[in-house]
């Protein structure tokens, strides 16, 4: 549906909503722990958190199902002119469009490639923190000395920060075409974050509490790197496998998170919070290099365009080709 320019701020845009999401279900949690502790309930408040959630997550995907089409094509509320113009519009993406066959030698490109392997080790070794801090947050702010019903509230500004920090990235990213390098300013500020927590006292409460918001800007790599996967891997096959393998790692990552946060560890969790800041920081290394790769593939790639024996094929841009095929 987008060009390449604009699908950084979209992304961000998009994955923003996991920022309003925690000021949503923070007043949500809070709203039903307070009913149900001053009249009771029939069933216990978080089996009622995940009963509200889950069946308003269920009513929007049945909305989405009927009212979203999977491409310009298909979108009902066009005319047939404008969705040729829309069609037309992503030309400049050579990427084509609407062609989902199975091509064996795309998968075993993707599995090659070792950007692939870069991108994955990203998404682990991020979603290890990102496990953690969202499974424990509510106790992570008690440690802090606040009460169980007062975390759920003070944990609500975080999302604040997660949606200015991924709108800010995405749209200073496409802005100077450099998402990778942008998107590392809010991990240096999820570091800066997770350091306060460690090294100001327990008594510094709202010190702390501060600190585990700068944490929450820390996902602007992860959503940068999403968007680089849909402009910057191409053929439909090679696409789907990285996506696949990407959010497979965001799993393992979420998986192992919360393991780190021991009980023996109580208060401080200190365990824990060195794990998250060793991950961020090498974090920052994986995202120099896929940095210096994609500097280094640009280049390449310039030097097939401009030597003389280069032909581009008729309607390149409307085929299945990868990005190793399609300089």
């Amino acid at each position: 549906w987008y060009t390449k320019k604009e699908q950084g701020i979209r992304t961000g845009i998009w994955f923003s909503f996991n920022g309003f999401a925690q000021i949503f279900g923070g007043l949500v949690a809070y709203g039903i722990a307070r009913g149900t502790s001053l009249h009771g309930s029939a069933i216990a408040p978080w089996k009622i958190v995940f009963l509200f959630t889950g069946l308003l997550t269920v009513c929007v995907g049945i909305i989405f199902l009927f009212l979203m089409p999977d491409n310009q094509l298909n979108a009902r509320w066009l005319s047939k002119e404008d969705r040729i113009l829309a069609v037309e519009r992503v030309r400049i993406n050579q990427q084509g469009i609407g062609n989902k066959h199975f091509k064996a030698y795309q998968l075993k490109e993707a599995f090659m490639d070792p950007l692939t392997w870069a991108f994955c080790f990203y998404a682990c070794c991020a979603d290890i923190p990102n496990g953690g801090i969202t499974n424990f947050f509510s106790q992570l702010i008690v440690s802090f000395g606040y009460t169980p019903e007062q975390s759920l509230l003070y944990g609500a500004p975080g999302g604040v920060v997660e949606i200015v920090t991924l709108i800010g990235c995405g749209f200073l990213g496409d802005r100077f075409g450099n998402r990778i390098l942008i998107s590392c300013s809010g991990l240096l500020i999820a570091i800066l974050g997770m350091l306060l927590i460690v090294a100001l006292p327990l008594s510094n409460n709202g010190g702390r509490l501060g600190g585990y918001y700068l944490t929450q800007a820390s996902a602007t790599p992860f959503v940068a790197l999403l968007s680089l996967i849909s402009t910057n891997v191409a053929g439909y096959t090679k696409k789907t496998t990285v996506a696949a393998l990407y959010l497979i790692s965001y799993c393992v990552g979420n998986i192992i998170g919360p393991q780190t946060f021991r009980p023996q560890d109580m208060p401080r969790y200190k365990p824990a919070e060195i794990t998250i800041i060793v991950c961020w920081v090498a974090c920052l290394v994986d995202l120099v290099l896929i940095w210096c790769y994609c500097r280094y593939q640009n280049r390449k790639k310039a030097a097939i365009r401009e030597d003389p024996g280069y032909t581009k094929l008729d309607n390149q841009e409307w085929l299945d080709l990868t990005d190793r095929e399609n300089p």
